[in-house]
């Protein structure tokens, strides 16, 4: 018996009792593992169909089993078999959204949405998916390593939060819980999440860990309400020891979504397991928050953040170079500072636009070159920037329809359209990953998380994906 063999023989024993019989019988039957290393397995299907339907609805469930037995994360892909039993990755011009040259347990290989066909991995340029955590679960798909408490910069301006969230990841479940923290988009809120879950997989290893954005969150909700597995839904968010929710204002728009975490909320903190939830408002502004809930959150300790000062601002920047490994004079990091002064992500693209604009011409980092690349920063002839706004712009841009951009698709060219759009939409909105991901098809916010930090190392290298950023965004900004 196989490595795959043996895995795939004992997580089918759970699994089979966490479906239907019709479900196991029409679905997973056809199932025969493929390959399979430490963070890895590769199972195969008879066509695209059975993939799809797998692919579309029960991925997840099959990643957390997998996982759960291995004790660590492991990605989980399917390709389809032919019919003399042999493997077919796929055509040799396709390419996963999520490139497979990253450390394997980063990488997060199938859309969530059904995308039909065999995802094949990209043997070009870094793919730093984000990073696991102690079992499967969406989390697995979204803590990302570099967000760790010694990368965040602290200021009064977060003070407290930083304070606080470091007290909850030495000791979670036992000081303040829960922990609300609450601001305006793109200042480091997330970071903090990202850091405390980081912080309790590296001292805590037999914590499980459980990261969700509330969007992704909801998905998994409703697919387990149409395919009544709602037992393994409560138990995938009452089973962990530290619950991290981002974006929680988005509970708001389901009220059974809300029930539902009202009650595992209460389960949670009853067996002083930890809670972390970041909002962009205080729970006292959740006004279609039923009240019960209101209390329990405010009864725990909520904190803010603010925007950064001046000093906050180049130490991020900063601290941004040394990780690009860019040496940027600091006149240069004063003038980025000094023009972005409320979003923490518009104020690292922009430094990030003028290192890849220096490295792509050969030219000298100077303040006159960053003053000429960031004068559309400064524009006041901006537009409401919408989701299908800049994707009806991609489309014309790329020359790919916009049922391309949010189709299954994964050809080379049309992958990278659908990146440079996604990246777009991050930088100049404050569109949340799973909303963005949304409007892709019905991806899976991982898919977006990768795009970005792809776009981000590709534009000081590439100069035809730094031209076509540039042309996509100021044609958002301006419509030009």
């Amino acid at each position: 018996m196989t490595d795959a063999e043996r895995v795939w023989a004992l997580c089918a024993e759970a699994l089979q009792g966490m479906v239907s019989e019709a479900a196991w019988r029409i679905w997973f039957t056809q199932i025969q593992p493929s390959w399979a290393d430490e963070y890895r397995l590769v199972l195969s299907v008879p066509n695209a169909v059975v993939m799809e339907r797998l692919l579309g609805n029960h991925h997840q469930l099959i990643t957390d089993a997998v996982s759960e037995l291995a004790g660590h994360a492991v990605a989980v892909d399917f390709v389809v078999r032919t019919p003399t039993g042999a493997v077919n990755d796929g055509d040799e011009g396709r390419v996963d959204e999520q490139e497979d040259d990253a450390d394997p347990v980063l990488a997060v290989r199938a859309d969530l949405n059904g995308a039909g066909g065999g995802d094949v991995p990209d043997p070009t340029g870094p793919g730093a998916d984000p990073a696991p955590s102690d079992i499967g679960g969406r989390e697995r798909n979204a803590l990302q390593p570099n967000f760790n408490f010694d990368a965040f910069v602290t200021a009064d301006s977060n003070r407290f939060a930083r304070a606080a969230a470091g007290v909850v990841a030495e000791t979670p479940g036992l000081a303040y819980n829960p922990l609300v923290i609450y601001g305006d988009s793109g200042l480091g809120k997330t970071h903090l999440l990202h850091a405390i879950g980081n912080y309790v997989r590296q001292h805590f290893p037999n914590y499980t860990v459980r990261y969700t954005p509330t969007e992704a969150c909801m998905n998994e909700f409703v697919e387990a309400l149409r395919s009544k597995t709602t037992l393994a839904f409560k138990r995938r968010y009452r089973e962990c020891d530290v619950l991290l929710m981002d974006d929680f204002q988005f509970i708001m728009q389901s009220e059974r979504l809300g029930e539902e975490f009202f009650y595992t909320f209460n389960e949670l903190q009853e067996a002083s397991k930890q809670i972390v939830i970041v909002s962009d408002r205080s729970p006292t502004d959740m006004i279609s928050l039923h009240g019960r809930f209101r209390s329990r959150l405010l009864a725990g300790l909520v904190t803010d953040v603010k925007a950064p000062d001046l000093e906050t601002r180049i130490a991020i920047l900063r601290k941004k170079a040394e990780k690009q490994a860019s040496v940027v004079p600091d006149d240069v990091l004063v003038l980025i500072a000094n023009l972005i002064r409320d979003n923490i992500r518009e104020l690292e693209g922009a430094l990030t636009k003028v290192v890849a604009y220096a490295r792509l011409h050969d030219y000298p980092l100077t303040f006159e070159l960053a003053e000429k690349v960031l004068a559309e920063a400064v524009s006041n002839h901006q537009r409401p920037v919408t989701l299908d706004l800049v994707i009806q712009l991609a489309s014309e841009l790329s020359g790919f329809s916009v049922d391309d951009l949010k189709g299954p698709n994964r050809s080379r060219p049309l992958v990278q359209a659908r990146q440079i759009a996604m990246y777009v939409l991050r930088q100049l909105t404050d569109y949340s990953y799973p909303a963005i991901a949304n409007s892709f098809g019905g991806r899976d916010h991982t898919t977006v998380i990768h795009a970005v930090k792809k776009i981000e190392s590709l534009m000081p290298a590439r100069a035809k994906v730094y031209q076509d950023v540039e042309q996509l965004t100021r044609r958002v900004m301006t419509g030009e």
